[in-house]
């Protein structure tokens, strides 16, 4: 038996929950994108470098996500001719863009960082042992930081994307019609709470989907470190099994 509120709303949560989804995972990626040259910026020796990324970083990470939503979406009208006349106001006039802009720009900060630490954490022998193999900079970095790189951010990663699915929903305030701003039209209407606990149900369903789509990338990507990493007891164990 299907409930009326949710006969009536259900379709629309599923297209805001589509809408949800397209939003994190395109602006996830493009900060992707943007967050590794930022944290190589932050790890390079120019003091220009280090100190613009810096500031990019301590900005995004240290206002609201709300503020900085509201500076793209309500700034970019105040800017209408000049944006117009570099082409720019077709695509800040859309709600949908400057959310999209907006999250970009603020999962780029967190994941740069994330990059960065993971980058530092690769230990100083794998620098040093390329080196003396005479690999240059780009195949140093693409064949051996980089990929060390991935497996210790990969966790950290995968609890960006769960906190930017779950502030996703402050785009609704600016007018799109996510799954958020579907459950607060339907309420507008309905005045039935239940509706809220319909997207809560909504929310938790992709938060489980992706924890466990991640879990199990995890698991592959590393399941050679879980052989290396097996208790010496255990290897003890399994060798005086193999003698009998």
């Amino acid at each position: 038996m299907i409930p009326d509120l949710l006969q009536r709303y259900g379709l629309k949560l599923l297209e805001g929950l589509l809408v949800t989804a397209e939003l994190v995972s395109i602006s996830f990626v493009l900060g992707m994108m943007l967050a590794i040259p930022i944290a190589l910026a932050r790890l390079s020796k120019s003091r220009i470098l280090g100190a613009l990324s810096f500031a990019y970083v301590y900005f995004f990470r240290g206002t609201p996500l709300l503020a900085q939503l509201f500076l793209i979406y309500y700034g970019a009208g105040q800017f209408v001719g000049p944006l117009k006349a570099i082409g720019l106001w077709v695509f800040l006039r859309d709600a949908l863009n400057c959310a999209l802009l907006a999250f970009t720009l603020n999962t780029a900060a967190y994941q740069a960082e994330i990059f960065r630490g993971a980058i530092r954490s690769v230990a100083r022998g794998q620098w040093e042992a390329a080196r003396a193999l005479g690999l240059h900079s780009l195949p140093l970095w693409w064949k051996v930081i980089l990929p060390q790189a991935a497996i210790v951010a990969l966790r950290p990663i995968g609890n960006e994307l769960i906190l930017l699915i779950k502030a996703s929903a402050v785009s609704s305030i600016v007018t799109v019609l996510d799954l958020m701003g579907e459950t607060r039209r339907a309420f507008s209407r309905s005045y039935d709470l239940t509706i809220y606990l319909y997207a809560a149900v909504l929310y938790l369903i992709l938060v489980e989907a992706i924890r466990r789509v991640w879990n199990r990338l995890d698991a592959r990507l590393t399941r050679h470190l879980l052989r290396e990493a097996r208790p010496t007891a255990a290897v003890a164990a399994d060798v005086t099994i193999a003698a009998h």
